[in-house]
C-alpha cells in the first residue's frame, strides 16, 4: 500500500500489472485485464467477444441483476432460461436449448455459490448450434473443471473483486478472463476510453483498433495491491470455507422436509467446489430470516425476484414461467460463511434454526 501511496500512481498502474499476472498464473488464462468493477468486466467482455445490437443471449432467470443488465449494456437482448432441478442453480441445458433463436448469438453460464454449471453439456449445446459461451465467473475464483479454471471453458469469462467475494477488494474492481487475443485486444481498448489515439501497450502485438468507443474502467492500484497481499492466502482461505461448509451440512443434515443444505452434483469430469456462499432451501423462508435477524444472525437472500419478473424485464419476459427458478427465489438463503467464522459460532445459528422450526 505505502509503495502505491509513494509512487502517487492511483488508478492502472504498477500493482494492477502486477495483479494481473498473478491471477493470469492462478488461473492459467492467456490473458488476465484488470478493471473497476465484476459488471463492468460482464459488459466490456460481451462488447469485446461481439454482442451488440439485434444479437440475444441466454442468461439464467436466477442469478444476479448485472448477468442480465451486462446484456442490456452491451444493447443485446437478454432471453432467460430456467435453472436445473440438480441443486446447482446453474442454467438447463434443455431449457436454453429452448430459448435458442435465429438471433441467439451466445450463451451465459452462471457459476453460483459453490460449483460450477454443467460446462459439459452447455459447451456441447453451443457447439451444436455455432454459439459462443461467455462466463459469468464473478464468483467462481479457485473453481476448476477437470483443471480449467471458470472463465477459460468458452470464449471468456470474469471475476468480481466485491469485498464480499473469496477474493475480496475493499471496494469495487473486476477483472477478464480470456485466452482469446482478439478479444483480449479489444477488452483492452475498451476498458480505456476507446481508442483515443493514446498507445495500449500492455498486450504484446496489439494492433490499431479504430472508431472504438469505450468507458472509464480501470482498476485502482490501492485494490489491486490489496488484492495482491490476500491472494497469498487464498487457497488456504478455500480450505477453510469448505471446513466450515462441512460443519454447516453435518448439523444442518437430517432436517429433511424443511430444509436442504447444499450438495455438489456429480460431474463427468473432475470439478472443484468452492464455498463462496453457504446456501440452503428452506421453508418458510422470510420467517426463519426474521426469527435469525432477532437473535444477531445475519443472512443474504439470493435472489428475492427473478430478472424475468424485474421491472425492467418484466413487459417482455414477466409473462413465461421458470418455475425451478422461481421456486428457488422463494427459498433460498445463505448463512454467515467467511475464514475468520468459528465453529462455534455456526453451532449458534444452526441451533437458532433448529429452535425455528421445533417452535413450528
Amino acid at each position: 500500500m505505502g509503495d502505491v501511496v509513494d509512487r502517487g500512481k492511483y488508478s492502472h498502474g504498477r500493482k494492477v500489472s502486477e495483479l494481473e499476472q498473478a491471477l493470469a498464473g492462478y488461473t492459467g488464462a492467456r490473458h488476465a485485464l484488470g478493471v473497476n468493477s465484476g459488471t463492468d468486466a460482464l459488459s466490456i467482455l460481451l462488447r469485446a467477444a461481439g454482442i451488440g445490437p439485434g444479437d440475444e443471449v441466454i442468461v439464467p432467470a436466477f442469478t444476479f441483476f448485472a448477468s442480465a443488465s451486462a446484456v442490456t449494456m452491451a444493447r443485446a437482448t437478454p432471453v432467460f432460461a430456467d435453472i436445473t432441478a440438480d441443486g446447482d442453480y446453474a442454467l438447463d441445458p434443455a431449457s436454453v436449448e429452448a430459448a435458442i433463436t435465429e438471433r441467439t448469438k451466445a450463451i451465459m453460464p452462471v457459476h453460483l455459490f459453490s460449483q460450477l454449471a454443467d460446462m459439459g453439456a452447455l459447451l456441447e449445446l453451443a457447439r451444436k448450434h455455432g454459439l459462443m459461451v461467455l462466463e459469468d465467473s464473478a464468483e467462481a475464483i479457485g473453481m476448476r473443471w477437470d483443471g480449467t479454471h471458470a472463465g477459460l471453458l468458452g470464449s471468456g469469462g470474469v471475476l468480481s473483486f466485491f469485498p464480499t467475494k473469496t477474493l475480496g477488494a475493499l471496494g469495487d474492481a473486476g477483472m477478464i478472463l480470456t485466452d482469446d487475443d482478439r478479444i483480449a485486444e479489444q477488452a483492452s481498448v475498451l476498458r480505456h476510453h476507446g481508442r483515443m489515439g493514446k498507445t495500449i501497450d500492455h498486450i504484446a502485438g496489439i494492433s490499431n483498433l479504430s472508431g472504438v468507443s469505450g468507458t472509464n474502467s480501470k482498476m485502482d492500484d490501492i485494490q489491486a495491491a490489496i488484492l495482491m497481499a490476500r491472494l497469498s492466502r487464498l487457497d488456504e482461505d478455500i480450505a477453510r470455507r469448505r471446513v466450515l461448509a462441512d460443519a454447516y451440512t453435518e448439523r444442518l443434515t437430517g432436517a429433511d422436509g424443511v430444509l436442504a443444505v447444499p450438495r455438489p452434483v456429480p460431474r463427468s469430469v473432475p470439478s472443484d467446489p468452492v464455498f463462496y456462499v453457504y446456501l440452503i432451501e428452506v421453508e418458510h423462508r422470510d420467517a426463519l430470516v426474521a426469527h435469525l435477524a432477532a437473535r444477531g444472525i445475519g443472512t443474504e437472500t439470493y435472489y428475492p425476484r427473478t430478472l424475468h419478473t424485474q421491472p425492467a424485464y418484466a413487459e417482455e419476459h414477466g409473462g413465461r414461467s421458470h418455475p425451478r427458478a422461481e421456486a428457488a427465489s422463494r427459498r433460498t438463503v445463505a448463512l454467515p460463511l467467511y475464514p475468520d467464522l468459528t465453529e462455534a459460532q455456526i453451532d449458534t445459528v444452526c441451533a437458532a434454526i433448529s429452535d425455528f422450526y421445533a417452535e413450528g
